[in-house]
This record gives structure tokens, C-alpha cells and sequence, in this order.
């Protein structure tokens, strides 16, 4: 791969993303046009990156005539950067984002870019049927905003396939990652596919601190992109025939779903049906 192609598939599609009490990385991984000919585009990045945006709180329910939980999301900021001569930023452009979506146990959060223009560079995700074709010494390069930079880049290799930590399988890689790097993306650096996103390093205590191990990292494994874009019904994602629109649709079927339940729930509730007597 040439270095043009390089920064274009690897590089270009970082970002740097914001909420009010942290920062972390980002990857463009959809820009298409949508309804009205704006663009929809959206961002992966980890859950943890946002999680300060998100709350949960009791509400009253004026239909249910009870207290709920109810979910409060907060606007996030993104940054998108400007290239020139390849690698020297012109400007970064701050958008506002929504995150449309997160999944704490897969530590992994999506978010659409309140913005009507395309990005010009998305990182192409590696196909599932090929996920089982990764092996260990695989060279791949990670991209992320470390310590809130701007986009660094750092080199290594695949040296665990099937790390599990709390239960989610991870990919070790040699490519050093600190602080920062959570959200950003693992490539293939032979084909530039996008494998990964880095989510975890190890540390070790050294006397009265921790020392970071920047070269034992783990990226969330691209399995597990599969099943919460499918959990969350964000298929366009990497399904070319499914679209935006179609996903807002069957995520408000389920939506309907899930109200009707708890609404038949707190009917049967209310009329004593479940309790014993």
C-alpha cells in the first residue's frame, strides 16, 4: 500500500472525541447520503469514552402513573481533522455528535454527527467471513488521539487471538497504545481493514505508581463489532443493502416492543395478577 492510500485508510478516519469530563478517539466507519440528501454520518468509539455523557435516572411517568428509570443522553463533541501534504493538519472542526447507541458490556458506543456534510474517508471494516483468517505476527498499526493529541500512529504485531478479560474477548497486539488510543482503530496494515477498536492496557505497580505496559494492549476483537452492531440494529453499518432508514424502523418496532411489554406488566401488576396468596 502506498503512503496515500495509507493515510487515507488509516489515518484520515480518526477522530478525536469529547464529552465535559473526558476525551478519547473515535473512527468514521459510515458517511452516505440520507433522507433530504444530507449526509448521515456516524462514529465508533468505546462506551467508556462517553459514559460521562450518559445517564439513568428514576422519572415520573405521567402515562404509567409510576417512577421509571429513564435514560438521558448529553450531546458529545467531535473532532474532525483537515489534511494537507498528507500527514500536516490544516484545522480540526469540532461537530456536535448523539450517541445513538452504546452497549456497556461490549464496552463499545456509536454516535451520529449532527453534521449535513460528507466525510471523505471511512475505515473499511475487515468482512466477518474473515475474521477466522487473523493469526498471531499479523503486522497491524494502531491510530488513536493518545493522551488527546492529534492522531499518532504506532506499529506492531497480533500476539494473542482469544485474550478474555471480564468475560469479552479481546485482541493482544505488540502496537503500543496509551491513554487516549480508547476508541481509536487496529488495522490490518497489509490491507488497512479495520479489526478493532483499542479499549484496554495493561499496567503493572512499580513502587508508589503504576507503569502502563504500552506494548501488551488489547482492542475490543472484531467479532464482538459484529454482535453489537447486530444487538443494536445498526446493520448498515456493514451491510450495504440495509440502510439508515431501515434501522431507525426496526429499532422503533423494538422500542414498541419493549413498551408494550412493560406496559402489560405493570397492568397485570396493578391488578394483583403474579403474587401470592
Amino acid at each position: 500500500m502506498d503512503n496515500a492510500s495509507f493515510h487515507a485508510s488509516c489515518i484520515y478516519p480518526a477522530v478525536r472525541v469529547r464529552t465535559q469530563k473526558a476525551g478519547g478517539s473515535g473512527t468514521i466507519l459510515y458517511s452516505q447520503p440520507g433522507k433530504g440528501g444530507d449526509y448521515d454520518t456516524f462514529i465508533l468509539t468505546n462506551h467508556h469514552v462517553v459514559d460521562d455523557a450518559i445517564t439513568t435516572k428514576e422519572d415520573w411517568d405521567s402515562l404509567l402513573k409510576r417512577k421509571i428509570k429513564k435514560e438521558f443522553l448529553e450531546l458529545v463533541s467531535v473532532e474532525l481533522f483537515d489534511y494537507v501534504n498528507l500527514s500536516t493538519i490544516n484545522s480540526a472542526n469540532t461537530h456536535r455528535a448523539e450517541i445513538v447507541a452504546y452497549d456497556q458490556y461490549h464496552d463499545l458506543a456509536v454516535l451520529k454527527l449532527q453534521s449535513p456534510k460528507r466525510a471523505p474517508f471511512t475505515a473499511k471494516l475487515i468482512p466477518k467471513a474473515m475474521i477466522d483468517e487473523l493469526r498471531l505476527d499479523l503486522p497491524v498499526v494502531a491510530v488513536g488521539c493518545s493522551l488527546l493529541h492529534d492522531p499518532v500512529i504506532s506499529r506492531g504485531k497480533i500476539t494473542y487471538l482469544q485474550e478474555i478479560i471480564d468475560n469479552k474477548k479481546y485482541l493482544m497486539t505488540s502496537a503500543n497504545s496509551i491513554f487516549g488510543n480508547s476508541g481509536g482503530s487496529m488495522y490490518l496494515a497489509e490491507t488497512a481493514e479495520f479489526i478493532g477498536v483499542p479499549s484496554r492496557v495493561t499496567t503493572i505497580q512499580l513502587g508508589y505508581g503504576y507503569d502502563v505496559l504500552t506494548w501488551m494492549s488489547f482492542c475490543c476483537h472484531p467479532v464482538r463489532l459484529y454482535e453489537f452492531f447486530e444487538e443494536q440494529e445498526l446493520n448498515f453499518l456493514f451491510d450495504l443493502s440495509d440502510t439508515y432508514e431501515d434501522s431507525l424502523k426496526r429499532r422503533e418496532r423494538r422500542k414498541k416492543a419493549a413498551m408494550a411489554e412493560m406496559f402489560q406488566a405493570a397492568d397485570e401488576v396493578s391488578k394483583g395478577v403474579g403474587f401470592e396468596r
